[in-house]
């Protein structure tokens, strides 16, 4: 195709960031919260929306909500970086430390945006394959780091689309060994048994160097706000701060996430009805005829091993059900990705994966029917009480 003004060239042929999207009953193909957030919470936020003034600019800094932030996670303000979702905190940080010349490190198959804002923001990227069991080779990591002295190694933890958590020790690893930053991204950082924000302590060697990315969109069931945030060393946030455009966060969207850190019990009942479903999940996969691995995050990658994930993906969305296709992803051969939704929605996709490996049976379907009909009046029963103790007792 032609164009009127080329494109970069180091651009050429590079494609957007995209999921499909299409018209179903049980969307479970895009890692987002199935709950949504508390009624306490978007009663909050329509009650301060009408002190909004709409016809200023708002708080450039976003004073109140690192604030905000900084007491949640117990550091300062000045630790604190906030943005239009975690995806623009990373494109800052790569456009104050990557660039021409500079690399960072990746280690495959990771989440594809890390390697996308690089090629963006024209970052070389250097990169070695984990383990058949999506490990990292610290052996391996040693050397590449080693090799190419990467400004930025990213680890996404736990890790999309493998589903595990880096061990702490990894992260301490590599933080002795990295030259540069180390951004651990933890979009899914609250269902994993660690976090690195563990290890930002002074008297650790190099914790000024760990940068931790996280969002709002999963844990806090906002996605529709796009906000994600860092927290890392003051020099590390000013240096971001410098790389965003002018008033990049609105009003709204500051408010709503500062509003939504006073319901955290909210948010962790949540997150512990994901943790259950996503155990049921696996243990149904264990039955089944698929390759699986651990998950730490809200979703569960599998391999179907007697029919092409092609075909099961399909026959999945034929009863309404999506979930990711990865089985083209360069080492995700006929791998499919699922993110763990309601009892309901979990029913539905186990029920349908049943039958199209040729493994339904009236006996199955019944005792997963009265096991998804049970978790969902004890979320109802949870989900109301959480929104009555939010409504008499913040946080």
């Amino acid at each position: 195709m032609s164009r009127l003004v080329p494109l970069r060239p180091d651009l050429t042929g590079l494609s957007g960031y995209h999921s499909a999207q299409v018209d179903v009953q049980v969307r479970l193909n895009t890692n987002e919260s199935p709950l949504p957030p508390p009624d306490a919470w978007l009663e909050e936020l329509r009650s301060e929306l009408s002190r909004v003034d709409f016809n200023r600019y708002p708080d450039r800094d976003a004073h109140a909500l690192r604030q905000a932030l900084g007491e949640f996670h117990g550091v300062g303000p000045e630790e604190v970086f906030c943005a239009k979702g975690s995806n623009e905190v990373l494109q800052c940080l790569l456009l104050a430390y990557g660039g021409s010349g500079r690399c960072a490190a990746l280690f495959e198959p990771t989440y594809a945006l890390h390697r996308h804002i690089a090629s963006l923001t024209a970052t070389e990227v250097a990169s070695i394959w984990r383990a058949a069991d999506y490990s990292l080779d610290l052996n391996e990591a040693d050397a590449l780091v080693e090799r190419v002295r990467p400004i930025i190694t990213f680890l996404c933890s736990p890790n999309n689309p493998t589903g595990r958590a880096e061990p702490p020790e990894v992260v301490s690893h590599l933080l002795e060994r990295a030259p540069g930053l180390v951004v651990v991204d933890e979009a899914y950082g609250q269902f994993a048994p660690t976090s690195a924000l563990d290890l930002r302590r002074p008297e650790r060697r190099g914790t000024s160097r760990l940068v931790v990315v996280r969002t709002f969109s999963k844990t806090w069931s906002m996605a529709a706000c796009r906000l994600g945030y860092l927290v890392g060393d003051p020099e590390v946030v000013e240096a971001c701060k410098s790389m965003a455009l002018p008033y990049h966060l609105d009003a709204v969207t500051q408010m709503a996430g500062r509003l939504a850190l006073r319901h955290v019990a909210a948010m962790e009942e949540r997150v512990a009805l994901v943790k259950e479903e996503r155990g049921r999940i696996c243990t149904a996969l264990r039955e089944l005829p698929v390759e699986t691995w651990p998950s730490d995050a809200n979703f569960v990658l599998f391999r179907p091993l007697k029919r092409s994930a092609k075909q099961v993906w399909n026959d999945l969305l034929e009863e309404s059900v999506l979930v990711r296709d990865c089985s083209e992803w360069r080492g995700l051969s006929e791998c499919l990705r699922v993110t763990v939704g309601t009892a309901k929605e979990n029913t539905r996709f186990l029920t349908a994966l049943r039958s199209s490996l040729g493994h339904a049976s009236t006996k199955e379907h019944a005792s997963t029917t009265e096991h998804a009909q049970t978790t969902e009046r004890a979320s109802t029963t949870e989900r109301a009480q959480t929104t009555e103790r939010a409504q008499t007792g913040k946080r």
